[in-house]
């Protein structure tokens, strides 16, 4: 039977609805599974390089946290509003219109997701470089090559991703336990006083707030939660305690073995903490349970970032080929493809810059920071509209997402500041925006 779409272009809703089969510890695996990814095996070196010290290194890992949780909450309340799919396509799309929601979905096919994706890669390409050395570009390189091989892995079928998907999360909890224990109880760093560094608290703050990414899908499970007005509020504050939990451990480990002057100078704080405790071979397998991590962050966003491409195509004709969707496989083979294609232009470009991950997340941020401001203040347009919901509200409010938005354009601000520190870094700020900048004419094309 044919169905009339939605005038804001939101998938039809299938027979049947959401169950309530969740319960408190189901959703804090969710999203300690969902957040925990290859940037705790990256970030905290360049953190480390823009901390004046030990104490100031640990409070940013501590700061991450509470301010993920406020956005958490925040992005609680508006998937409560908006149930039916979208997350903040439809947050965009109902505060401030279709054009706002149409430049969102550009920016994250071209930069948001894409950026991201390219950023793990180069994680991946690190480490990788650590047990094959394939020469001066040969991040690059085995970047390059994760993304095509998980690429072609969805393509093939969503099955087949989500099975690796599981066994690679397993591997990455096993990854992160070693270093933490080999950290903690092996021997102690030497004691070499840390230089002054011309470094920037928020610069720091952009990797460690990217290294708590994917909180803001986790919201979308109220509608399956139990009890979701009271039970969200218990999965959201264990969930982001246990991961802030996670990463501190893990930072005090790097801190205990490496000091604060050997995480600034070293490519891969995992395999540099491994070494001296086990030696080259355990460096090794260091080295390869995180790949494997890596590629589990890399599987997930490619997954997830092809059906908001395939969205974009259903909604707007100019985009239709997007919109196809693969019955072998159940996949959206078009969206796979055009994420792949950019992505790899991506890793390109960021083999011709001193650090093709830093690169990336330049390219990235200040675009991300966009639009995650704008969800923020959407809260605030929608209680002025509506009121207050009858499902789940953000405690405190107004001061929780008043906190969330402030942290919001704090972020906004350093990730733009991010121009005045190495010139290939400059350009890469400026090339996101400048692509995002593409969507508004873009969507004036589209509408006709």
């Amino acid at each position: 039977m044919d169905r009339k779409p939605d005038p804001l272009g939101a998938t039809p809703a299938a027979a049947g609805a959401p169950q309530a089969l969740l319960s408190v510890p189901d959703g804090v695996f969710f999203i300690v599974g969902m957040v925990i990814g290859a940037g705790i095996f990256k970030a905290p070196s360049i953190v480390a390089g823009n901390v004046p010290g030990a104490l100031e290194f640990v409070l940013v890992w501590i700061a991450g946290g509470v301010v993920s949780l406020c956005g958490a909450l925040v992005y609680a309340e508006l998937s409560g509003r908006f149930p039916e799919t979208g997350g903040e396509y439809r947050f965009l799309s109902r505060g401030y219109g279709p054009g706002t929601a149409f430049v969102f979905a550009w920016s994250r096919m071209t930069v948001i997701q894409t950026g991201a994706i390219a950023a793990v890669s180069y994680v991946f390409g690190d480490y990788a470089q650590q047990i094959l050395p394939l020469g001066p570009k040969g991040s690059a390189i085995y970047a390059a090559l994760g993304v095509i091989a998980l690429t072609a892995l969805n393509f093939v079928g969503t099955r087949q991703s989500k099975t690796l998907q599981k066994l690679m999360s397993a591997l990455l909890m096993i990854a992160l336990a070693a270093v933490a224990l080999a950290g903690l109880l092996g021997p102690a760093a030497p004691a070499v006083a840390a230089k002054p560094v011309a470094g920037d608290l928020g610069l720091a703050m952009i990797f460690v707030l990217l290294t708590y990414g994917g909180w803001n899908e986790a919201a979308y499970i109220a509608g399956e939660v139990r009890e979701p007005r009271r039970n969200m509020i218990r999965i959201l504050v264990v969930g982001i305690v246990a991961i802030s939990a996670i990463y501190i451990v893990v930072n005090l480990g790097y801190l205990a073995a490496l000091g604060l002057a050997g995480m600034r100078d070293s490519k891969a704080v995992a395999v540099d903490l491994m070494r001296p405790i086990a030696g080259d071979a355990g460096a090794v397998l260091i080295a390869l349970l995180v790949c494997v991590a890596t590629l589990t962050t890399m599987n997930a966003a490619i997954l997830t970032g092809a059906r908001t491409s395939y969205a974009l195509g259903r909604d707007f004709a100019m985009f239709a080929a997007l919109g196809a969707w693969r019955e072998a496989g159940s996949t959206p083979a078009n969206a796979l493809l055009l994420q792949g294609v950019v992505t790899l232009a991506l890793v390109l470009a960021g083999s011709f810059t001193p650090d093709g991950f830093s690169s990336m997340v330049a390219y990235t941020t200040p675009v991300f920071w966009i639009f995650f401001l704008l969800c923020g203040i959407a809260l605030f347009v929608f209680r002025a509209r509506e009121g207050a919901p009858p499902s789940f509200r953000v405690p405190l409010y107004p001061v929780i997402p008043i906190v969330f938005c402030a942290a919001c354009g704090y972020m906004l601000y350093s990730s733009v500041n991010y121009v005045r520190f190495a010139v290939p870094f400059g350009y890469a700020v400026l090339a996101g925006i400048l692509v995002m900048a593409v969507g508004i004419p873009l969507y004036w094309l589209a509408r006709k």
